[in-house]
């Protein structure tokens, strides 16, 4: 320090680093209770996981939709060709299905759109109501031809 500065200001740094607090010769229970559980359940459990997530990322399974194969028509089956008959019948059933969602996503868009302009939804909606037109067409026409065990109940639902 220069001989000008105020002592008062600046003081002296202390000489000595101050004592640490002595710890005790018992080590912390709490200390000691962690590492019992980290060694004796989460190590064994965490490699236990690690081993079988190794085993099981050699043949992992990604989800995707099923892909059927189209099958002739009801009307394409030889007679007496039972395993025909019911491949034909499940895929009607599943393009039945399809439809079915495909008549519901399509009637949510035309009721958001005229909730959405309100009463002059007939010309702000016209590509909705079209759409919604040759959707239910289909439907029905899909609906006039099914197997004989599948009531006609379900196609106007």
């Amino acid at each position: 320090m220069t001989s000008d500065s105020d002592k008062n200001a600046y003081p002296e740094p202390p000489r000595q680093t101050p004592v640490v607090d002595k710890q005790t010769a018992l080590p912390n229970p709490a200390l000691i209770l962690t590492k019992l559980f980290y060694y004796s359940v989460d190590l064994p459990v965490t490699t236990f996981k690690e081993l079988v997530d190794g085993i099981q990322s050699g043949n992992k399974q990604k989800y995707y939709h099923q892909k059927f194969r189209r099958v002739p028509d009801l009307t394409e089956c030889t007679e007496g060709d039972y395993l025909c008959y019911y491949e034909a019948e499940m895929q009607w059933r599943r393009d039945y299905k399809v439809d079915q969602e495909i008549v519901k996503v399509v009637q949510e868009r035309l009721r958001a759109c005229q909730q959405r302009e309100g009463a002059s939804y007939q010309q702000n909606c016209a590509n909705e109501i079209q759409q919604f037109s040759e959707v239910a067409k289909a439907y029905q026409s899909r609906c006039m031809y099914h197997p004989p065990d599948m009531p006609t109940i379900q196609c106007y639902q």
